[in-house]
């Protein structure tokens, strides 16, 4: 780690960016100057506070990202955290298409990282809602029914495979290809794997 909080292994990820460079390095300079230890993780730069994950900087073709992990739970008094999509239940972003939002925003960007690194140091937590709370597809409670052994195997799994399963079989809005989806998954179900485990 240099002395200005940059780590020379994530210094790549900001030369390869195509789009939005100017913006990820004044994003990059905001975090740091908020004194979390930068670090590459899922390819992307992750900022921390004693080894818990705060903030990482992400892109997409419209905009570039600053995500808060435990985004749910800050106050948000400027109203700018956006929920991904209706199942992210922890994650919050604020977006910038300019990297004139960033220098204008930049005591307000502070805020909310320094209120982030608050509600680290408070020890809370997110009240993830249980893998019960969510509605099981039609098709894919059809086939537990039919078969007893890929119920028991299914209930066995993780709160969080089973949550990732019924998103991944309610996501289609067609019946054929959730049921397409659900027998493409009775193996690994079966064999006790997650989604991503395959």
């Amino acid at each position: 780690m240099t002395k200005s909080g940059m780590n020379p292994t994530v210094n790549f990820y900001f030369s390869k960016a195509k789009k939005w460079q100017e913006e990820l390095e004044k994003l990059r300079m905001i975090v740091l100057d908020c004194g979390l230890t930068e670090e590459l993780k899922w390819g992307v730069p992750c900022y921390s506070f004693q080894k818990s994950n705060i903030v990482l900087l992400h892109v997409f073709k419209e905009y570039c990202a600053l995500l808060f992990f435990k985004g749910a739970l800050l106050r948000d008094t400027k109203g700018m955290l956006i929920q991904q999509t209706k199942n992210v239940q922890a994650g919050r972003q604020i977006r910038f298409t300019h990297v004139r939002e960033i220098v204008k925003m930049k005591p307000i960007l502070k805020a909310y990282i320094y209120e982030a690194i608050e509600v680290e140091k408070a020890g809370l937590k997110v009240n993830y809602k249980k893998a019960t709370a969510f509605i099981i597809p039609e098709e894919f409670q059809n086939k537990l029914d039919e078969f007893p052994a890929m119920k028991t195997a299914f209930y066995s799994l993780t709160p969080g495979r089973q949550r990732a399963y019924i998103l991944y079989f309610s996501a289609p809005k067609q019946s054929k290809t959730r049921e397409s989806r659900v027998e493409k998954c009775k193996q690994p179900i079966l064999n006790g794997k997650g989604l991503n485990d395959q």
